[in-house]
């Protein structure tokens, strides 16, 4: 946008009687100008383009490319590989060797225990070690699951807000751009009635400040742009330097909001909780395992052994070895029962978590209930009630001051308080969208 396309004020300073009176007005213009230039020229581009992206879209590409969620996706895929190698049984071990050889030459053949041996082992762990790891590792695996669903949930709620947020500072600066225009229109009016001896020094210098405090304003929204454009890039996984997509206007669509029935849903659905679950369960059986150590393993071997005849020509058989070993649990006191106290108390942990979660989803929905409910009460009586009544208001000021029945302060108060309520109005849809984003994170809504 070049220079010339932004709204410039329209100070056209009047003839004042004195030099120092023409040199006060001629001021304010000025610093007025000079604010009104230091305004990145992409705030009213930004808040006027019609190129907007509707959240949807959003959504489906932050699923698509955040790194959060690809990095989640993946865990979840080696927690998945983790549950077949965890009932497996350990490698077989293979040996072979000579068995009672004597120091002499020929060695094979003098000795009639001398043989040549091959032999395979394997542990069996003590029946139901194996399927209670399984199980332990499909726990965890489970837990890991809903952890993936609950980082896609939490990136989508994140996308919401920096959505709504910018949404709500383009909307401001539309806002405030208005309004400076009425002030201004306002300005017009004091320095013309000034000029004819009807008003005073003081109603136009009160409209330059307000003229400028929007300038001000404007400066504030264009220091906050920024960031909420950066939470809505970093949520969607785009690279910094890539274009930053535009929210749609503002809007309310109303939704139900039953504090029970969110409840129950939350208690079913909401992926932290179910991961806790899983993680309460994975506990249980790690206790079970721990108390399998009680139980001896075995060790089962097989070997042949292979004999050549003696110096004389005897022939000797070959043989065949099988042997069963088990190990002996004598260390309970320093080795089992701490590692069944230690899966005891991670379980108690687990279930002290899960009720501490289940209460904090349920003050939260609460909180985000009433912030729903009265930030749409708001935008109701903001649309049908003040903000008409105020507006009329202004209308009739403004035609009451042209024949001096109110004075300009009146009328300015009264712009102001116009503005004051336009401002409240959109900040309240956005905070009942922002509330119903968070609604959906706590009760763990389902992204597609």
């Amino acid at each position: 946008m070049k220079r010339a396309d932004m709204p410039m004020m329209a100070l056209t300073v009047i003839a004042i009687t004195t030099a120092a009176q023409g040199q006060e007005i001629a001021a304010n213009k000025t610093g007025a100008a000079i604010l009104t230039q230091s305004i990145p020229q992409k705030t009213f581009a930004a808040s006027n383009s019609p190129n907007t992206t509707l959240l949807p879209a959003l959504i489906a590409e932050a699923l698509e490319n955040n790194p959060e969620i690809q990095a989640a996706h993946q865990e979840r895929e080696a927690a998945q590989h983790r549950i077949a190698p965890a009932e497996a049984l350990d490698d077989p071990m293979l040996e072979a060797g000579v068995i009672n050889a004597p120091l002499a030459s020929s060695p094979f053949n003098r000795e009639d225990m001398t043989m040549k041996m091959i032999g395979l082992s394997q542990r069996l762990p003590f029946p139901g070690k194996r399927g209670l790891r399984k199980e332990v590792a499909s726990k965890d695996a489970e837990a890991i699951e809903q952890g993936y669903h609950e980082t896609v949930n939490r990136v989508v709620h994140n996308l919401k807000t920096a959505y709504f947020d910018l949404g709500l500072t383009l909307e401001m600066i539309k806002l405030v751009e208005k309004n400076k225009q009425t002030l201004e229109h306002f300005l017009r009016i004091a320095e013309e009635r000034y000029q004819v001896g009807q008003g005073s020094q003081a109603d136009v210098l009160k409209a330059q400040t307000q003229v400028s405090r929007m300038l001000d304003r404007l400066l504030g929204l264009a220091r906050e742009q920024p960031v909420f454009e950066a939470e809505l890039i970093r949520a969607l996984g785009r690279n910094a330097k890539g274009e930053i997509p535009l929210p749609m206007s503002l809007h309310i669509q109303e939704a139900p909001l039953m504090l029970e029935t969110l409840q129950q849903e939350a208690l079913a659905q909401r992926p932290q909780l179910l991961a806790l679950q899983s993680l309460i369960a994975r506990s249980e059986k790690s206790v079970d395992l721990a108390r399998k150590a009680y139980y001896p393993d075995f060790d089962v071997r097989l070997s042949y052994g292979q004999r050549d005849n003696m110096l004389d020509g005897t022939r000797r058989d070959d043989m065949v070895s099988m042997t069963v070993a088990v190990n002996l649990p004598v260390w309970r006191g320093n080795k089992i029962q701490p590692r069944i106290m230690e899966s005891e108390a991670l379980r108690d942990q687990a279930s002290s978590l899960y009720q501490a979660q289940t209460n904090e989803i349920a003050a939260r929905l609460r909180q985000q209930i009433a912030m729903a409910e009265q930030s749409l009460k708001s935008v109701k009586l903001y649309q049908t009630a003040i903000l008409p009544q105020a507006k009329l208001t202004v209308e009739s000021a403004l035609a009451a001051y042209r024949v001096n029945r109110v004075d300009f302060l009146t009328l300015l108060d009264n712009q102001m308080t116009v503005f004051d309520y336009e401002t409240n109005l959109i900040t309240a849809m956005a905070n009942y969208n922002k509330a119903l984003a968070e609604i959906d994170w706590l009760v763990g809504k389902k992204q597609h």
